[in-house]
């Protein structure tokens, strides 16, 4: 059950004081403001999300950033009389009268109208008045006012609504002659007969249907794209048949205008490429024909995997024609083998050694490991390093991590220790090393490129594996977040080594670069991942495409550090996005999910549903209760690639290996 009051916390963190609204006044009125109670009972676990929500009357409730950035705008103070536009559900004119002394808010459909004054009747806000009426023209008998909000878009401000504005007052409200071209105004009243305007950025609202606003008639005859929060006039096709109408038509894996059609992330700082499975062909092989496309078209130079940075160092080293460790371990032997050591793999790393043969090495494409779990390599790479350029800081460094050398492939077993023994009782020695080695990256004390980047990346790895393996003993969510974080911050490292034109295509699976915050994972959980942090971090210059399949085979084992198995995927569920997209019809296509291009289908979406989850391990007996989860798939991915059936990856490995579990305890 998700905790909303720690949701409302992270909302008002996240989504505002983040972006720069932190008026004391107005952080304590959403923080005294339910959400929940204004969006339908279905969607109360998404109250908190920063999106718009469907409501009562075909409506939406505005994503809490924007009614916050409203309120802000319109300078509230605690003696204002305030009139909102557009009552809708209710929810902006609860934070209002929080804030002002007396607030009358108007709504054309009377039936919102009376749900909304229920609901501000049991929060107790006498403040507030509710009236049904056109809006566009204002509510004249409580005027003049202080503020005036309007949440709906106008060809202008009404005349009318100026009007009715005090001397000083403010009205705020979305202005513009197209849904995707408004912008979000403050005017205010200076005399009699003269008004100030100052832009406040480019917004997407709804209509002002009315007198003084659009008629029915013009807003259906406007209408290019559906805003986003504007609810599509209710679909009569089913969900399957909306999938089918928006699903674009994917060509062979093989064939090169795969890759061409997602031409439209070119321009984004990091394309995150999802898997429904740790074991599908069509899931790496589409990475693949991907990832090649961006490298080859669009000047992508970093592939950044799920998998262990020393393990796949060995590949980078190679693919970019640098010469191999002599001391270093074959790379991936341990549970999970098959991950990385398929045929899908080796096909990819050969065609990036081959085109990086033909390139100068600062223009060659690298393939890095994102995760934390080879302790041993990462712990014998930092000591070798510092023995070739700094044997003083190698021997200081060697005492330190002496704390971890015993546990260093046995790592559960120091989680274990640290918890009945002390907590963090290594930590101050790999923190102090890891900012030793990043001082020497900013001193640019030693010219060694690669070399010391491959160095500091494999001390943040022991930093944060030594924090992972005690947080595990802790509770899963603490450990899955460092986890994902250090996943990030590898990342971001990576990102700024290359130089601020640098971009990035990472391959995690479906649980890692769709948003958290969409999801199971983060609304009850208390989650994050990579794809929300590179949200949070790069806005829409973060693309996050998820991949599904509802049946076929898949390589997988049954327990962890088993053999190798090859099992029979069951099709979707019936409540599911699996199943859903299965009775489309569609053998291999590809749903952009992002706002304004399939309206009908991305509201029918919106609403939460199961999504199936494969890891290394698959346990078809207990599937409803072991690999599935309810998401918002529009919410979690900006894109979503469909094969209708899939077959198992080819390993090359001999067997499935042994030693520390490669995702556990997660095994995603």
């Amino acid at each position: 059950m998700i905790d909303l009051a720690d949701a409302r916390e992270r909302m008002i963190d996240r989504q505002v004081a983040r972006r720069g609204l932190r008026d004391s006044r107005l952080l304590v009125a959403l923080r005294q403001t339910p959400r929940e109670l204004f969006v339908p009972e279905g969607l109360r676990e998404f109250a908190y999300d920063d999106t718009p929500l469907p409501i009562e009357a075909g409506q939406t409730i505005s994503q809490p950033y924007i009614v916050a950035l409203m309120i802000d705008a319109a300078r509230v103070q605690p003696g204002d009389r305030a009139l909102e536009v557009g009552t809708g559900s209710g929810y902006a004119a609860a934070v209002l009268a929080r804030l002002a002394a007396e607030v009358h808010t108007i709504e054309r459909h009377a039936d919102l109208a009376q749900t909304a004054r229920a609901r501000l009747a049991r929060l107790g806000l006498a403040n507030v008045e509710t009236h049904v009426g056109d809006g566009s023209g204002g509510w004249i008998a409580a005027a003049p006012y202080d503020v005036i909000l309007v949440a709906a878009g106008g060809p202008a401000a009404p005349q009318a609504l100026k009007d009715q504005l005090d001397l000083g007052g403010r009205l705020v409200m979305p202005v513009g002659e197209h849904a995707g071209e408004q912008r979000l105004v403050r005017i205010t009243r200076t005399a009699a007969n003269h008004f100030e305007e100052d832009d406040l950025g480019g917004v997407v609202f709804v209509p002002l249907i009315g007198e003084h606003g659009w008629s029915e008639g013009e807003v259906q005859a406007r209408r290019v794209g559906e805003p986003r929060s504007f609810r599509p006039a209710a679909p009569v096709k089913s969900t399957p048949a909306l999938i089918a109408q928006a699903a674009e038509p994917l060509p062979d894996l093989d064939d090169p205008a795969f890759g061409v059609l997602f031409d439209r992330f070119a321009g984004a700082r990091v394309v995150l490429l999802g898997e429904a499975s740790h074991g599908t062909s069509e899931f790496y092989r589409a990475r693949a024909a991907i990832t090649r496309r961006l490298v080859e078209a669009h000047g992508f130079s970093i592939v950044a995997v799920e998998a262990d940075w020393p393990d796949a160092a060995s590949l980078d080293r190679r693919a970019r024609g640098r010469p191999a460790r002599p001391e270093a371990e074959p790379p991936f032997q341990r549970f999970p083998t098959w991950m990385w050591r398929n045929r899908e793999v080796e096909a990819f790393t050969a065609w990036l050694t081959a085109w990086n043969a033909e390139r100068p090495m600062d223009r060659r494409t690298g393939f890095y490991g994102l995760d934390l779990y080879n302790l041993s390599a990462s712990l014998r790479a930092v000591l070798d390093y510092l023995d070739e350029v700094d044997r003083e800081a190698a021997a200081v460094a060697r005492e330190r991590y002496g704390c971890l050398t015993p546990w260093a492939r046995e790592p559960q077993a120091y989680g274990r220790m640290a918890r009945t023994t002390g907590y963090a009782r290594c930590e101050a020695g790999v923190v102090k090393t890891l900012t030793e080695m990043l001082q020497r990256q900013l001193d640019g004390a030693v010219q060694d490129g690669d070399d010391l980047l491959d160095a500091t990346a494999n001390a943040r790895l022991v930093k944060n594996a030594e924090a992972y393996y005690r947080a595990m003993y802790y509770g899963a969510a603490d450990s899955w977040n460092l986890r994902d974080t250090h996943m990030f911050e590898t990342l971001t490292a990576l990102l700024d080594a290359r130089g601020p034109d640098a971009k990035a295509v990472v391959w995690a699976h479906n649980s890692h670069i769709g948003d958290a915050s969409r999801t199971e994972m983060g609304l009850s959980r208390g989650e994050l991942n990579i794809g929300q942090l590179c949200r949070e971090r790069f806005g829409p210059e973060a693309a996050l495409v998820g991949f599904g399949t509802n049946t076929g085979t898949v390589a997988c084992a049954s327990d962890w550090d088993g053999p190798l198995e090859i099992k029979r995927v069951r099709p979707g569920l019936p409540d599911s996005y699996e199943r859903a997209a299965h009775d489309s019809g569609v053998r291999r296509g590809l749903l952009d999910l992002r706002e304004g291009r399939h309206p009908d289908l991305r509201y029918r979406l919106l609403e939460p549903k199961l999504e199936r989850f494969i890891g290394v391990i698959y346990r078809p007996e207990t599937e409803r209760w072991s690999h599935y989860s309810a998401c918002s798939l529009p919410q979690q991915f900006d894109a979503y690639v469909w094969f209708d059936e899939t077959r198992a990856v080819t390993s090359t490995a001999a067997a499935a290996g042994s030693g520390e579990e490669e995702t556990y305890p997660f095994g995603l």
